[in-house]
């Protein structure tokens, strides 16, 4: 405390009292307007009180004199107060407040983002057909009954009915399932989903905010905005607080003055207990809780109904879990080979990871990427051709190979010997997903494409079960 520090504090202080507290000060002076007091009618109190306090005591008392100094007792000594200043504990509580505002706002925009995230799956152009001419418009452009083209490998831009087409849609960026879904005409597409197969046509029947997509947005809005129980009741709780914080500060005066101190005691004590009940947690805590709660859901791909959900959540026993993308990865991966008499494994898995390369198809690219992992680079493919919804035909190495469903080959009178089969038809009863291969006039065995579990799904169930919880798997597998 060097001589005339209590000057510096004041220069400090009163930028941050009067401009960076002046939105407390603002919103107390409307509150007055309308008969109401809020946490900023408490906020604005306290700090004004300490901070004109402590321009009386500069100015008319003796804390304005050279070498004042404030000593660290331990001791509760009362004094007149006209030596005392109370700079620090005004800046110090609008500093506490706003900065726990700024990190309540931090939150918003965090919770925001997972939310602009979510909607950013959807496609940003569509090419619609009018008058059979094919025009490129932006989506939100496109209006229900419009007729729109989506070729493999694009997103499909809006809720709809294919019209004509076949292909298998990848809708794991908003379902978690790994394995594509087979669609053909009639069938019912949703907005963001991709494209793996073939070339549609699709009649738009969700347009804006009517999709699935923005449902699940507004899903993740509602939770984020609305107010759970006890966020309701921390509302309640400091309505109530603010005029009772008041009349205990004018209370504590009055006692003061009954038990004959000063004025400038009695008037240090009621600016202490305004001082003390203004970083009040209830304002702050819960919401920030809830919007970081259900942001960081939102983020992790758990979508919160509301924040009554996320309050509900102690009182929950048992836990579903979808198995595709929860409990598994949600990716496909090649996880056996079993191959017809005479046939060598690797070479099948070359041939076959070759021909699969060359497609779009999520298991297609499933099946390359292991055949290059366990035989290295493959070779190139020549006439290669996409038959939609049964799989692939082309020619590598000079073998004219085929690669899809059992139905394909038989197409081609290939059929799989009594061991294939039986391996065939083990794996999908395990949920698993076969594709058969054949080249030169016969079948030549199946790759077996799996969802693995995620390494931490154990370890996850184990923790949920000594939570006292009841996991249970739900699943849309055979």
């Amino acid at each position: 405390q060097f001589t005339y520090w209590q000057w510096a504090s004041l220069a400090l202080a009163a930028p941050v009292i009067v401009w960076a507290a002046f939105p407390f000060h603002k919103a107390a002076w409307a509150n007055l307007k309308h008969g109401t007091a809020t946490m900023d009618t408490l906020i604005s109190m306290g700090t004004t009180a300490a901070f004109l306090w402590s321009l009386y005591a500069l100015f008319f008392g003796t804390a304005g004199t050279p070498g004042m100094t404030h000593p660290f007792e331990l001791t509760l000594a009362p004094s007149e107060g006209a030596a005392n200043i109370y700079l620090e504990v005004a800046a110090g509580v609008t500093m506490f407040i706003l900065a726990g505002r700024y990190f309540e706002k931090r939150s918003k925009r965090q919770a925001g983002a997972a939310l602009r995230a979510l909607l950013e799956l959807g496609a940003k152009e569509v090419s619609v057909l009018r008058d059979g001419v094919e025009t490129k418009i932006p989506v939100e452009d496109l209006q229900a009954g419009d007729e729109f083209i989506v070729r493999p490998g694009e997103k499909i831009a809006t809720d709809g009915v294919v019209v004509s087409g076949t292909s298998a849609v990848d809708a794991s960026m908003l379902t978690g399932e790994s394995v594509p879904v087979e669609v053909a005409e009639g069938d019912p597409v949703t907005g963001a989903t991709v494209n793996a197969g073939g070339r549609l046509v699709v009649r738009a029947t969700r347009v804006g905010s009517d999709t699935q997509l923005a449902q699940m947005a507004k899903l993740v809005e509602d939770a984020q905005t609305g107010k759970a129980e006890v966020q309701r009741l921390a509302d309640k709780i400091s309505g109530v607080f603010v005029p009772i914080a008041i009349l205990i500060a004018v209370v504590a005066m009055g006692a003061w003055l009954g038990a004959g101190f000063p004025v400038a005691a009695a008037f240090t004590a009621a600016v202490a207990v305004l001082v003390i009940a203004c970083p009040c947690a209830l304002g702050l805590a819960t919401p920030t809780a809830l919007l970081v709660g259900t942001g960081r859901g939102a983020q992790m791909g758990i979508l919160i109904k509301g924040p009554e959900v996320l309050e509900s959540t102690r009182k929950v026993d048992t836990v579903v879990l979808d198995k595709t993308g929860t409990v598994t990865t949600g990716k496909m991966t090649l996880v056996n080979v079993v191959t017809e008499p005479g046939t060598d494994a690797d070479e099948l898995l070359r041939l076959a990871g070759a021909l699969e390369d060359a497609s779009e198809h999520p298991i297609a690219q499933a099946i390359a990427k292991g055949a290059t992992q366990q035989t290295g680079t493959l070779p190139t493919v020549e006439g290669f051709t996409n038959l939609e919804g049964k799989g692939v035909q082309g020619v590598v190495d000079g073998h004219a190979l085929i690669v899809g469903r059992e139905s394909l080959l038989a197409e081609w009178s290939l059929r799989l010997s009594a061991e294939v089969a039986a391996a065939k038809a083990q794996a999908e009863s395990e949920g698993k997903t076969v594709v058969a291969v054949g080249w030169d006039g016969a079948a030549r065995g199946i790759l077996i494409v799996a969802d693995t579990v995620k390494p931490t799904s154990k370890e996850a169930i184990a923790q949920l079960k000594a939570l006292g919880l009841t996991p249970v798997l739900l699943t849309g597998d055979n």
